[in-house]
């Protein structure tokens, strides 16, 4: 390596970050509020400061400077000047080595200690205090790093939304537990490429494989006092560097090659990201990198109450995606995913966040207008969380053309209906044929409706249907912690059971419950584990277990049980992916007839008739059937889908007198059996016994094949 000038030349305001060209590496950092910023230079083991030198030039708010014959590899942060008063909302504090918020790799984990907080702990004056201590020793470094495009001929299978298949899951939980990967592997990026699970995916049937934040995020300094850690990951510290776990002995390289192979084997990869807050919480949190460099710009602070922030993501801190630079930011971090590994969506955590303007939620505020018109992001799949925790939070339907959401609709009111709650026809109706009553406006199509039942957030399928109360003990908050109302039943008893009754039971709904999502019109999203049968133990919020809590136990896979289970997702997503009125395009109201006589979709009562007004208002009778047709090439599909979540087994009478049917599925088979044909009785009408609490999925005979 070429000497280290001890001065910087003026360089340039862009790219923004470490760039290196060849020669030299480019730095630019905005801060609008800071009077100096200095660029630290450390040894190769980070521990080492070697050099200071003073960013020389500074150009529309950008503060920026080139080091010659500078290599990748070479470690460095910032220290940022400037006034210290937070009652005007500015922290600048340089005693605080701060990372470059466009760090492409960090090298180390934080280490906490009372020097990362810009006041003095325990004084007080509280966060009006003023801190000395040095922080370098408890940051973690940036690295230079050489940026390259992903693989070449890497286009990705490009699943269209109506087909896909989603399974949500954490990279590290994925693996922790497979005994078949090397266990310096497992919890990493490598894991997620190995072949074995990659084929497990093909042969389930995935399509898109969402993974919870794998961008680079801190656990809080109270869980790591509490004996737990941060788990799932939505505590960002930077938008564009891994988590440094899931590279384990690896390097960055790993994650490219997982999205290859993925692509290859023509699954999708989506990331679950987190811009609304950061790590560095409210005015008692650390400093560490956008609060020292321009607190007043980076978040949102209450107006003429500088010194706090606003909260509405609960988490205590706002990223201000108001200002220009931070919301350059953020669509600079989703392009730097996009471009550089050919990531294929983004799951935006607490969206309304991102479209909140001064005034509230705004479906044309000045994000989501930028990421709609994008050439490169607006072609990518968009999947809004459409809730926050702060005032008008909860915009389940408004999110703009582009956008797929999050559909909680649908999760409470199948895990009601299959509780047993009564007067649901109509709402369980609307969410089997995509919520169009929240959706079906502005030319959206069915699949903006992200269906699920279960999500890392709550209980898994296996807990729904075993646990009526929370049992979060574990994570040292008394269980009040996660969501009390989870529409949830034991079926007689709290937890585990050797009861055979109350096991066939659960399995029961179980199926029916995964029958419910996979035969509903929208995309539908399966959390990881669900398929065989994975448990928490009754706690619904595992953010803060790192352990067999919420690692996948693939072990449920040998057993009896979890076999079933996943034999039986496995057929239900074939039988989607094989009837096309199961996975439509576009919605069906009943107007459209694919033949005379046969309208796209129609509802019907256990007798065959029309679903009257009496029928679905009933409180005693819960019985749902919808038949729905569509064509593909022409070739006519006909499903007839029938829901008993009642307790007494239904004898029914099938639509279209003289029609032979076909049951495809039944969710009170726990093995699938040879294909059943349903005749015309005598009186010329077709009838099937559904049993309680099952799904019955039939095919309508037209003499025409099924493509």
């Amino acid at each position: 390596m070429h000497p280290i000038p001890s001065i910087l030349l003026p360089g340039k305001p862009w790219p923004m970050g470490s760039t290196y060209d060849g020669y030299g590496v480019n730095f630019a950092v905005f801060s609008a509020n800071a009077t100096r910023i200095d660029l630290c230079l450390f040894d190769e083991a980070g521990r080492k400061e070697i050099s200071r030198l003073r960013l020389p030039e500074y150009t529309d708010e950008i503060w920026h400077g080139y080091l010659p014959n500078a290599e990748p590899g070479l470690l460095y942060g910032f220290r940022a000047f400037g006034p210290y008063e937070p009652l005007k909302g500015h922290r600048f504090n340089p005693h605080k080595l701060l990372i470059d918020p466009y760090a492409r790799e960090l090298t180390s984990d934080l280490h906490w200690t009372d020097a990362l907080f810009g006041y003095r702990v325990n004084s007080a004056r509280s966060d009006l205090s003023f801190d000395r201590r040095d922080s370098a020793s408890a940051m973690p470094k940036c690295c230079v790093t050489q940026m390259r495009n992903h693989w070449p001929g890497d286009t990705g299978p490009d699943v269209l939304r109506d087909e896909m298949i989603v399974l949500e899951a954490h990279l590290r939980g994925l693996s922790m537990l497979r005994e078949d990967i090397p266990k310096l592997q497992r919890g990493t990026f490598r894991a997620l490429s190995d072949p074995r699970f990659i084929e497990y995916l093909t042969k389930l049937g995935i399509t898109t494989l969402e993974l919870l934040p794998v961008q680079s995020f801190v656990t809080d300094r109270f869980l790591i006092e509490r004996g737990v850690t941060n788990f799932w990951g939505y505590n960002t510290l930077s938008f564009f560097s891994p988590q440094l776990s899931y590279i384990g002995r690896g390097n960055i390289e790993d994650f490219r090659v997982a999205i290859r192979r993925l692509h290859s084997a023509g699954i999708e990869v989506i990331m679950d990201v987190v811009y609304n807050h950061t790590c560095e919480g409210n005015e008692l949190g650390p400093t560490l990198c956008y609060r020292g460099l321009d607190n007043a710009s980076y978040y949102r602070l209450v107006s003429e109450a500088e010194r706090h922030y606003i909260n509405d993501t609960g988490c205590g801190n706002t990223l201000n995606l108001s200002h220009p630079r931070v919301m350059q930011m953020v669509l600079d971090s989703l392009r730097y995913w996009t471009t550089e590994f050919n990531i294929d969506g983004f799951r935006f955590d607490l969206a309304v966040i991102l479209a909140r303007e001064d005034y509230g939620y705004d479906q044309r505020s000045g994000f989501l207008d930028a990421i709609r018109q994008d050439p490169v992001l607006s072609t990518r799949k968009l999947i809004a969380e459409p809730w926050d925790p702060g005032p008008g939070g909860y915009q389940v339907g408004n999110f703009p053309p582009g956008f797929m959401e999050w559909n909680d609709r649908f999760r409470d009111t199948a895990r009601r209906f299959w509780r047993g709650d009564t007067k649901l026809q109509g709402d369980m109706a609307a969410r089997l044929a995509g919520s169009g009553d929240l959706f079906d406006k502005q030319g959206r199509r069915p699949s903006t409706s992200v269906n699920f039942i279960t999500a890392h957030d709550g209980f898994t399928l296996m807990d729904v249907v075993s646990y009526t109360e929370r049992h979060n003990e574990a994570n040292g908050e008394d269980s009040r912690d996660g969501a009390e109302e989870n529409y949830s039943s034991n079926q007689g008893m709290e937890g585990p059971s050797d009861d055979a009754d109350i096991i066939a039971k659960r399995d029961l709904i179980r199926r029916s419950m995964m029958a419910t999502l996979l035969f509903s019109h929208g995309t539908p999203m399966i959390l990881a584990g669900d398929e065989f049968g994975q448990t928490q133990k009754g706690n619904n919020n595992t953010y803060c277990q790192d352990n067999e809590t919420s690692w996948l136990d693939w072990s449920l896979l040998e057993k009896t049980r979890g076999r079933k289970m996943y034999d039986f997702t496995k057929r239900l997503i074939m039988l989607r992916k094989t009837h096309s009125s199961l996975r439509v395009s576009r919605y069906m109201h009943g107007r459209h007839e694919p033949r005379p006589g046969l309208p796209d979709i129609a509802w019907f009562n256990a007798d065959g008739n029309p679903m009257s007004v009496e029928n679905w208002d009933s409180e005693e009778h819960s019985f749902l059937g919808v038949r729905r047709a569509s064509e593909n090439v022409k070739i006519l599909d006909v499903t007839y889908l029938l829901l008993n979540p009642g307790n007494l087994d239904r004898e029914c009478i099938l639509p279209g007198p003289g029609e032979h049917w076909l049951v495809l599925a039944n969710s009170a088979e726990d093995e699938h059996e040879e294909e059943q044909v349903i005749m015309p009785a005598a009186d010329g009408q077709s009838r099937l016994m559904v049993p309680a609490h099952s799904v019955v999925l039939l095919q309508l005979d037209t003499g025409e094949a099924i493509t």
